[in-house]
């Protein structure tokens, strides 16, 4: 194959025109003096090299300047540029230098085989100043700053996150994608201008569309409003006790369309957010501390007082139930056939086992109690009156449905 005449010219585009048109002299050097399928073999070597070799020469200079800005060796310069370099940096480095290598292999495999003549192919683009290539340039460019911006955009909800103590991980998860979607939506934007296409035009055909969409989707659109409606006001964290509705349970995960939880019965329960916003909610763990109530009844003959004492110094006994605030004991109401004493005591952490441990307990204590000292937990009892008006003693436990004892 006969070498390319050099154009005239100058510039960046004539020096880069010159490297091409040396590398495919040395090319058809090669496969001249060592026969084409060596110089192919080479070519496969220079590509393994770009696949296997260069991934790990990158890793190994990023191990090296981390140590290097970590133990302070670095210069300030090198600090400054560690802090602002993202950290997708390499990745991006890395699948450039790869496209590059066999954009370069693909075409000396052409140059040595004798397809075409590569310097005299991209000529009229590097001569002419081919608005495709500067086009082409100004992209790659636009979205290497999208990368950056957005590495910076983590890094800094990173460093909110740590001043912040109530700044959840959702939150910073939603703000995270809301400033990556503002940065590449007006990415695409600035692209679509560069390449001359009619911004406008298609703004209003996406709102028809949206008119459309909204139409079409009025629930998910709801759910994912009602989403980051949620995601901000906070009335619950993941694993915090709720009551929604009629579901109650702990929640495992909040995202922009649903919230999940994990009732009693070890069930998932799904909830589109929008019926979440619409209904009242229960948080039993906001606080760290939950109150529970008991009611528990003593004969008429009782003294008040003294099942209060009893009640009170059994409760706090359980391990469960905080000292403060001190458990509470009010007589609450006469009921048929007892005093009704309403037993309250609070527990930290709340969570449904710990709930129920302690009731659990304060039932074992306060029985116990109250038969170490006598008190009575009565029975229902009814009172029998004849017609000839004589009182009856007997006390009837419990009726049946039919009247039987």
């Amino acid at each position: 194959m006969q070498g390319t005449a050099t154009p005239s010219g100058g510039g960046s585009g004539e020096v880069f025109l010159d490297f091409v048109r040396g590398l495919q002299r040395f090319l058809e050097e090669l496969a001249a003096s060592q026969g084409q399928v060596v110089a192919t073999a080479i070519l496969l070597g220079v590509l393994v090299g770009a696949v296997f070799v260069v991934p790990a020469l990158l890793s190994r200079l990023r191990r090296v300047a981390a140590r290097s800005v970590e133990s302070g060796r670095a210069g300030d310069w090198l600090a400054a540029l560690a802090r602002y370099t993202p950290t997708s940096f390499q990745g991006v480095l890395l699948r450039t230098i790869q496209l590059v290598v066999l954009f370069l292999v693909v075409g000396s495999f052409l140059v040595v085989w004798g397809v075409t003549d590569f310097a005299a192919l991209l000529d009229p683009y590097v001569q002419d100043r081919s608005p495709t290539l500067i086009n082409a340039v100004q992209t790659a460019f636009l979205v290497t700053i999208a990368f950056v911006l957005s590495d910076q955009l983590q890094r800094a909800i990173d460093r909110l996150t740590l001043a912040l103590d109530d700044f959840t991980e959702h939150q910073e998860e939603i703000l995270l994608r809301l400033g990556q979607v503002t940065i590449f939506v007006a990415l695409g934007a600035t692209i679509l201008s560069v390449w001359g296409i009619n911004v406008g035009g298609l703004l209003v055909g996406a709102g028809f569309l949206g008119i459309v969409v909204g139409f079409a989707a009025r629930q998910t659109l709801g759910s994912l409003i009602a989403g980051f409606v949620l995601m901000f006001s906070r009335p619950f964290t993941i694993g915090d006790w709720v009551v929604i509705g009629d579901e109650q349970g702990i929640v495992t995960d909040i995202t922009i369309f649903n919230t999940r939880l994990e009732n009693f019965d070890g069930e998932f329960v799904i909830i589109p957010n929008d019926r979440v916003s619409d209904r009242s909610i229960t948080n039993r763990s906001r606080k760290g501390l939950l109150r529970l109530t008991l009611d528990v009844g003593v004969d008429y003959d009782t003294d008040i007082d003294t099942a209060m004492d009893l009640a009170r110094t059994a409760m706090s006994g359980v391990d469960d139930i905080v000292d403060t605030p001190p458990p509470q004991v009010i007589p609450k109401s006469f009921g048929d056939s007892a005093i009704v004493l309403e037993l309250r005591f609070w527990i930290d952490h709340p969570t449904p086992p710990r709930k129920w441990r302690a009731v659990s307990a304060v039932v074992r204590e306060v029985k116990s109690a109250f038969d170490e000292e006598g008190v009575s937990i009565p029975f229902p009892q009814r009172t029998l009156k004849t017609r000839d008006g004589t009182v009856s003693d007997e006390a009837v436990r419990s009726m049946t449905a039919d009247g039987d004892e």
